[in-house]
């Protein structure tokens, strides 16, 4: 049998993705259904969350979870749901992202906003990671995490905290891929472009400078997050980077915000 008709092992292994309710992790956590992995789709929306369910190839195979993960007692619950419902997780996705406004600016954004970012983006995907790989280590068991970053992990977006919020995870997956690594824990990034999905609301007319032509969707960085994420496929891949961007970083077009009268 081929080996990407078999790329996940469901009688054993096992799946949490945080942002599960839309955009990418929506797509990552149906995709992963779709090959018979019992998925944990955790989201702060309990309608999109339950819509993601419903609408997957194999909706009695999803478990939902609904909670704001900038809470340190939400991940802990979340925690406890994904043991009670599917047991021990070997699959870990953290797409969970606060939304984003193109008005908060470094001399805007407020002290509430940056805190929340941070505290989603990298506290979240930092403790629940951890606390996922303490079982694994435990049990000798293999595991695959995957952390979605951003392009502007490493250029200025005028979004300061998300920049640096996304620049942090990306440093945290090379820790936790050294770290884990003699345990057989593989940790990636997956490092989407301009995909109008989730919290991004792209102008079509950004397509201009994509070498590819066109804006991305979340159904691009799907099929290649469950290669990575797979053990049988990635085996040997761990504290990398791989860039869905339809050519995106190959340009550079971002001019300074208008900071108005300070």
């Amino acid at each position: 049998m081929s080996l990407l008709n078999t790329p996940f092992d469901p009688a054993r292994e096992a799946a949490l993705v945080t942002g599960a309710g839309n955009g990418i992790g929506r797509a990552i956590a149906q995709a992963l259904v779709g090959e018979g992995v019992r998925t944990v789709f955790a989201d702060v929306n309990p309608d999109t969350v339950a819509d993601a369910i419903k609408t997957s190839p194999r909706p009695e195979l999803g478990f939902a979870f609904v909670g704001d993960l900038g809470d340190r007692a939400a991940c802990d619950a979340l925690l406890t749901q994904a043991q009670s419902a599917v047991g021990r997780v070997t699959h870990f996705v953290h797409s969970a992202s606060p939304p984003r406004r193109e008005a908060d600016h470094a001399m805007a954004v407020s002290d509430e906003t940056w805190a929340q970012m941070r505290a989603v983006n990298v506290d979240a995907g930092f403790h629940l990671a951890r606390e996922l790989a303490r079982p694994l280590i435990a049990a000798k068991e293999p595991g695959s995490f995957l952390f979605l970053t951003s392009l502007h992990a490493g250029t200025p977006r005028n979004l300061p905290h998300y920049s640096t919020s996304k620049a942090a995870l990306a440093m945290l997956v090379k820790e936790l891929a050294r770290t884990w690594g003699r345990y057989g824990i593989r940790v990636n990034a997956l490092v989407p472009g301009a995909v109008a999905a989730g919290g991004f609301v792209a102008d079509p007319a950004l397509a201009r400078h994509i070498p590819l032509g066109r804006l991305g969707d979340a159904a691009d960085l799907a099929p290649m997050a469950l290669a990575v994420l797979s053990n049988k496929v990635s085996a040997y891949v761990t504290g990398s980077a791989v860039v869905i961007d339809g050519g995106l970083s190959l340009m550079n077009w971002f001019e300074p915000p208008e900071l108005g009268d300070l």
